[in-house]
């Protein structure tokens, strides 16, 4: 019989899945619940962005919280290695109008983030169809991608390989184990067993899949392109309060619109739409750390940058579930503290 300290990961998400690896690397005996289908969540329809630089610049959630997103970031690396997760390291691109593309690139460089000029030429070689009139544009080195419903699955299968046994059930409570890590989402059905969850806002969003090459992450006002397995994905909307998944056709006419300023030929291409429902706090930080309930860690409400805060949350729950100090941004993270605007 295992002597091992048992725990239970609520949620099969980025969160979920890095959080219990993390586990498992530790030595603790992981399971994983989540009534869902493998990939059948927010993480799945990602974009699969690590972007702190843009995050940073472009979200006024983010931008008081550089320094932690590049932490995130510099997590990555490893993990993708430890699960073998391609990361695709091309700088991304901002295109836009002059107004547009000099207030961005002020910001970026704000935050003391590199910003080079790309011409016509490079946008036509990183972005083949981009519509004529977008002449100029920057690039950001240190923002990367990775293709998030293949690395939700190399995540799964690196948990598989540590041990770490997966339930297609939700959980109802966490008897017969020592902890429960709960990685839900915007799921609120734990919230008797995490109160802590009653805080976070669901957010719905829509993106959409089209025909197309990219060879980088390109950024412009109100929508982005990123390459995606077989085309691009267009994205993304973002509707506070709302936690369905139907698709909604006047959210698509707007990203449609979107896809074609940026690349005509997408007007009448076909174009599929994916959706998914997030949770954010109200500063735009996950809650992680413990419960006020004994026994409960959580790590949930990443709102957009939860594939980028996943490896900096997964190494704070195990630092929290092994007792020993869980890194410098515990207390920007802590569920306990105040959640108020942070501008």
């Amino acid at each position: 019989m295992s002597g091992r300290r048992k725990v239970l990961v609520a949620g099969a998400g980025v969160l979920g899945l890095t959080t219990a690896l993390a586990l498992a690397d530790a030595g603790l005996e992981v399971a994983v619940h989540d009534p869902a289908p493998p990939g059948d969540n927010a993480s799945g329809v990602a974009a699969g962005m690590l972007a702190p630089a843009f995050e940073a610049a472009l979200d006024p959630l983010a931008r008081l919280h550089f320094d932690l997103l590049t932490a995130a970031r510099d997590l990555w690396p490893a993990l993708a290695e430890r699960a073998g997760i391609v990361l695709d390291r091309t700088a991304a691109l901002a295109v836009g109008d002059a107004a547009w593309l000099e207030e961005a690139a002020e910001r970026v460089r704000s935050l003391g983030a590199g910003v080079r000029a790309v011409d016509r030429a490079g946008l036509e070689a990183a972005a083949p169809g981009l519509a004529a009139a977008v002449r100029h544009g920057f690039a950001v080195e240190g923002d990367w991608r990775l293709d998030a419903p293949a690395a939700l699955a190399a995540l799964r299968r690196a948990g598989e390989a540590a041990g770490v046994a997966f339930h297609q059930a939700a959980v109802d409570g966490a008897a017969g184990f020592d902890l429960l890590v709960v990685a839900t989402g915007a799921g609120r059905m734990l919230i008797g067993l995490a109160p802590e969850l009653a805080r976070l806002t669901p957010i719905k969003g829509h993106i959409l899949r089209g025909p197309g090459a990219l060879g980088a992450v390109l950024r412009s006002s109100g929508a982005y392109a990123v390459p995606a397995a077989g085309g691009l994905l267009v994205g993304a909307s973002m509707e506070p309060g709302r936690d369905d998944r139907r698709v909604d056709s006047g959210q698509v006419g707007r990203l449609r619109a979107a896809a074609a300023r940026l690349f005509p030929l997408l007007a009448e291409a076909p174009m599929t739409a994916a959706v998914g429902v997030r949770a954010a706090t109200a500063d735009g930080l996950p809650l992680v750390g413990p419960s006020a309930a004994p026994g409960v860690l959580i790590a949930a409400g990443a709102r957009r940058n939860g594939w980028l805060l996943a490896p900096l949350v997964a190494q704070a729950v195990a630092a929290y579930a092994a007792g020993a100090e869980p890194g410098p941004f515990a207390a920007r993270l802590d569920p306990r503290r105040t959640l108020s605007s942070r501008g």
